[in-house]
Parts: C-alpha cells; sequence; structure tokens
C-alpha cells in the first residue's frame, strides 16, 4: 500500500509573511514555511541580513522576497501590509519580532528599557497584526501567529518587561481570535521554550552572571530543567507555527501553543543582592 501526503497540513501557494525574520526563530520559522510552498516575505529592520537570507533561501528553490520594517513605526506598518496586498491574498502573517530585555529586578528597572521591550515586543506586535486584520477582514479568510515565549505564561525573574510585553501577546491573540471569529480568520499564538539563539545567548550571559554560575553551567541547569532532555531548535518552533498556519488548523483559533520540551518555565531566584 502506497501512501500520500495529508494535503491539509500543506500551505503550497499561500503568501506569508513573517517579521523578524532575518535571524533566528523568525529564520527558522520563514524557512520552514518556504520549505512547505508559501511564498514569504522577510520583514525585518537589519535590511542586509534579510536580503542575505532571502537571497540563499531563493538558491535553496524557495519563493522568498525580503523588505525592510520598523515594526515600531505604525504609519510604515500601515503602508508596507498594503503594499503586500496589493500584490494578492495575505494568507499568513507571523508576528515573530520582539525584543530581549537586559535583566534587571523591578526595582532597578528603567523607564527606557521597560518603554524599549514594550514598544518593539508588544506594540510592534499590536501594529502588525493590526495591519493584517483589517486586510484578512476584507478577504474574509487568513491565519495570523503571534509568537508569545513560556515567559509570557509563567514569569522569570529578572524580566518583567519581556514577561509583561509576551503576556500581552497572549492576552492581544485571544482577543483577535474572537474579533476576527465571524471573518474566518483565525488567530493563535505560540510559546517557545529555551532555543539557543543569538537572542537567548545574550541572555543567559547575562543571566548566569545574576546565579552566580558561568554560562556553561546555566546552560546545563536549563536543559536538565527541560523534560526532554534538550534546548529546542528554530525547526521545532517552526513546525508548531506551520500546522497553526495550514488547513490542518482550520478549527483552532485562539489557541496558545507551547513548544518547550515540556518546560513550564524558569523559575530560579536570584539570591540576595550585597548591599
Amino acid at each position: 500500500m502506497t501512501s500520500t501526503a495529508d494535503s491539509s497540513f500543506s500551505v503550497k501557494g499561500m503568501r506569508a509573511v513573517v517579521t523578524g525574520a532575518a535571524q533566528g526563530l523568525g529564520l527558522g520559522i520563514a524557512t520552514e514555511l518556504g520549505q512547505q510552498g508559501a511564498s514569504v516575505v522577510i520583514a525585518d529592520l537589519q535590511e542586509e541580513k534579510a536580503n542575505a537570507e532571502a537571497e540563499r533561501l531563493r538558491s535553496a528553490g524557495h519563493e522568498v522576497q525580503a523588505a525592510r520594517l520598523d515594526i515600531t513605526d505604525s504609519s510604515q506598518v500601515a503602508r508596507f501590509f498594503e503594499s503586500v496586498a496589493e500584490k494578492g491574498p495575505l494568507d499568513i502573517v507571523v508576528n515573530n519580532a520582539g525584543a530581549g530585555q537586559n535583566i534587571a529586578y523591578v526595582s532597578q528597572l528603567s523607564d527606557e528599557e521597560w518603554l524599549r521591550v514594550m514598544n518593539v515586543t508588544l506594540n510592534g506586535t499590536f501594529y502588525c497584526a493590526r495591519e493584517a486584520a483589517k486586510i484578512m477582514e476584507r478577504q474574509e479568510s487568513g491565519a495570523i501567529v503571534n509568537i508569545s515565549s513560556i515567559n509570557g505564561q509563567e514569569p522569570a525573574a529578572l524580566a518583567a518587561a519581556y514577561n509583561v510585553s509576551k503576556a500581552g501577546v497572549i492576552s492581544l491573540t485571544r482577543t483577535m481570535a474572537i474579533e476576527l471569529a465571524a471573518y474566518g480568520v483565525r488567530v493563535n499564538a505560540v510559546c517557545p521554550g529555551p532555543v539557543y539563539t543569538e537572542f537567548n545567548r545574550t541572555v543567559m550571559a547575562q543571566r548566569s552572571k545574576s546565579l552566580d554560575l558561568n554560562e556553561e553551567q546555566m546552560i546545563d541547569r536549563i536543559r536538565a530543567a527541560i523534560p526532554l532532555g534538550r534546548w529546542g531548535e528554530p525547526e521545532d518552533i517552526a513546525r508548531g507555527v506551520t500546522y497553526l498556519c495550514s488547513p490542518a488548523a482550520s478549527w483552532v483559533t485562539g489557541e496558545v501553543l507551547t513548544v518547550s520540551g515540556g518546560l513550564k518555565g524558569v523559575a530560579a531566584a536570584p539570591p540576595k543582592r550585597s548591599p
């Protein structure tokens, strides 16, 4: 007996936008969508890097373009999404772009750092999701996936701005899912666990100092806490995202998919600070 692929899991022929896709998780998501047949726009503030990655993916046979996008500029976001819509239906939007936080106790967290993280991670996601919603309402079709974090579900110490911004992304996702349901537009969130990207390397270096550990000890401590026994890879997250974008998830909206190897959160409490 021969088996055939289930077409309900296919995104072939769909048009997708992935923000923050010049590197890390976003690049992994853009790559997976391209491998599965979607036409992808890599939207990123890092224009040179986005162009280089788009060229690399095109050379591998994927239909990928790059565009510069500052998600913190609402007028630029509006112009970008309208320009995408002018070229055809917008089937998939993955709001991945975000900012990590320089770790700090809440009592020492500056206004500038709080606002910087909120402006990118929460406001930027809102601006992009809002414009995607306008287009998908007109089409009466589409799928939006917002990238949150396990920190948005179980807050970690020393990352209040990041925790709150990612919790806000979850709330925005559920609100939009209710509002867009009548239009046949699905909105879901994915909460990744630890993936050793450049983003997490920076965070781990800072967090290890706060716990008086070296970076390798910190990495091993987190690995030991993950029930499946390893850090994640970008493709682990990308496959979850691709499922939510596919017809296989046609009755799935307002959900939060945790892709973390079973890890629920990083609960380590930092020691008392020296006077």
